[in-house]
């Protein structure tokens, strides 16, 4: 099948409300275009310099999203042009996504990155990490950063029902930050959750954001890459 088939077929089990980020991270540019061609208008990069590099090479009217985990001294690239940060695992990382927002002279959007998998290897707050952050409040003189929502990753595991709880849980903490820390901001309503492999489940589960790029573009080609490192989507 081709990626517009693909498309097709994945936008077909979304709900209506659940939006679907692209993962074209490693994909060529003609790939993104067919996708595009059907439609598609938000895709998913995870390496500053190749995000970078397509943005300027491609339609104007593309949302592009960083998912993979970014380092601080990266931010100043991006931050003209991003739509949407998915993994700020850090308060440092939140403040300096606002210090280059504001020399873009723009507000960017991010979600928080909270650890919910069994795998160590993954990045994010704990709960009460976030929890914390929130609460020691500097996050509010942040002029131009807006939280939008979180963000994570299920433990990779063939056990659906624990990636389902996983799911679960986060939803559950959206709901309290939302009820506490953001109650009355609107714009605090996004949760992006789930990949090729367990997306039914996280739509299920209340997610608003769904990270699909194997189902989409099929597998990617690593050549030339550092396979190594960990980013957050598929």
């Amino acid at each position: 099948m081709s990626v517009a088939d693909n498309l097709r077929q994945v936008l077909a089990d979304i709900p209506h409300g659940v939006r679907l980020v692209a993962v074209s991270k490693f994909h060529p540019e003609e790939a993104i275009l067919e996708a595009y061609g059907a439609g598609q208008r938000i895709f998913g990069e995870s390496k500053v310099q190749e995000m970078s590099r397509k943005h300027e090479a491609l339609p104007k009217d593309i949302e592009w999203h960083f998912i993979g985990h970014l380092q601080t001294n990266k931010v100043k690239y991006i931050a003209p042009y991003v739509a949407l940060i998915h993994g700020i695992d850090s308060f440092r990382l939140l403040a300096e996504v606002d210090k280059q927002g504001a020399k873009a002279g723009r507000t960017i959007d991010v979600l928080l990155q909270i650890h919910i998998a069994r795998e160590e290897t993954k990045f994010g707050f704990s709960p009460d990490e976030c929890r914390g952050m929130l609460a020691e409040g500097a996050w509010k003189g942040l002029t131009h950063i807006r939280i939008r929502g979180l963000m994570g990753m299920a433990s990779n595991t063939d056990d659906a029902a624990q990636v389902q709880r996983e799911f679960e849980s986060l939803h559950a903490l959206f709901e309290e930050l939302r009820g506490t820390f953001f109650a009355g901001d609107s714009a605090f309503g996004e949760l992006s959750m789930g990949m090729s492999h367990d997306y039914p489940l996280a739509v299920r589960a209340g997610s608003t954001l769904v990270r699909v790029g194997t189902k989409i573009f099929g597998e990617r080609d690593y050549s030339g890459t550092e396979t190594k490192q960990l980013t957050i989507e598929n």
